[in-house]
């Protein structure tokens, strides 16, 4: 059969129209026992998703759990990327089970969910499942999660990919928004965010720039 390729992208791919993000308990509390990833790590992976979704007017649900009484407030990185938007307190380890983020999840109509958050084996496993039992489709952003122990996230990570959850990472999050180098009225905040949270991509990119004005769309 012949070939019939085109220049287009696949259903797969997101986009900044196409879905929600939800950021789950990013905490004090919640990071003082996390050991599958190191906390500078994390901060700098949560504060680059909380930007990008921003920055990309990606509609985002911000939730905590026992934010007065136990677990602290919502990590600074990413409360600053949405000034003014409230946090939704819960008591359920499960944000699926809490009808005010439900109520949130409804009234913005994506079906199209990506999910981070701590723990991964605990308040990232129970929204992801219960999404995609009731016919949501749910990335989650692996870099951008954490737990008790490596093998804690990794189990938690496979089980949620094999129930159809498709993982990713913190800068694919961003790029795949991005996309495309020509998108010129994106480039300079894509880039922005690449510098201060993207690493050793993020040198790279001010070398690049600051030694002979280079650019990816040109």
């Amino acid at each position: 059969m012949p070939v019939n390729a085109k220049p287009t992208p696949g259903s797969q791919l997101i986009s900044p129209t196409d879905h929600a993000l939800i950021m789950i308990d990013f905490q004090s509390q919640m990071s003082f026992a996390t050991k599958s990833i190191d906390a500078v790590l994390l901060r700098n992976n949560a504060a680059l998703v909380a930007h990008a979704a921003a920055g990309f007017k990606v509609p985002a649900i911000l939730t905590t759990v026992a934010e007065k009484s136990f677990s602290g407030p919502m990590f600074s990185e990413i409360s600053d990327a949405f000034p003014g938007q409230a946090m939704l307190d819960r008591t359920s380890m499960n944000t699926w089970e809490d009808a005010a983020v439900i109520d949130e999840v409804n009234r913005i109509g994506k079906r199209r969910l990506v999910i981070c958050g701590l723990w991964t084996s605990v308040c990232i496993v129970g929204p992801a499942l219960s999404a995609l039992d009731q016919g949501f489709e749910v990335y989650v952003i692996a870099d951008a999660c954490g737990d008790v122990s490596d093998e804690a996230h990794d189990r938690a990570m496979d089980r949620m990919v094999q129930a159809g959850a498709r993982p990713m990472t913190s800068l694919q999050y961003l790029l795949e928004l991005q996309r495309d180098w020509a998108r010129g009225e994106t480039y300079d905040l894509t880039t922005g965010i690449a510098r201060k949270f993207g690493g050793a991509y993020g040198l790279g990119i001010i070398y690049a720039k600051s030694m002979f004005g280079a650019s990816e769309g040109h």
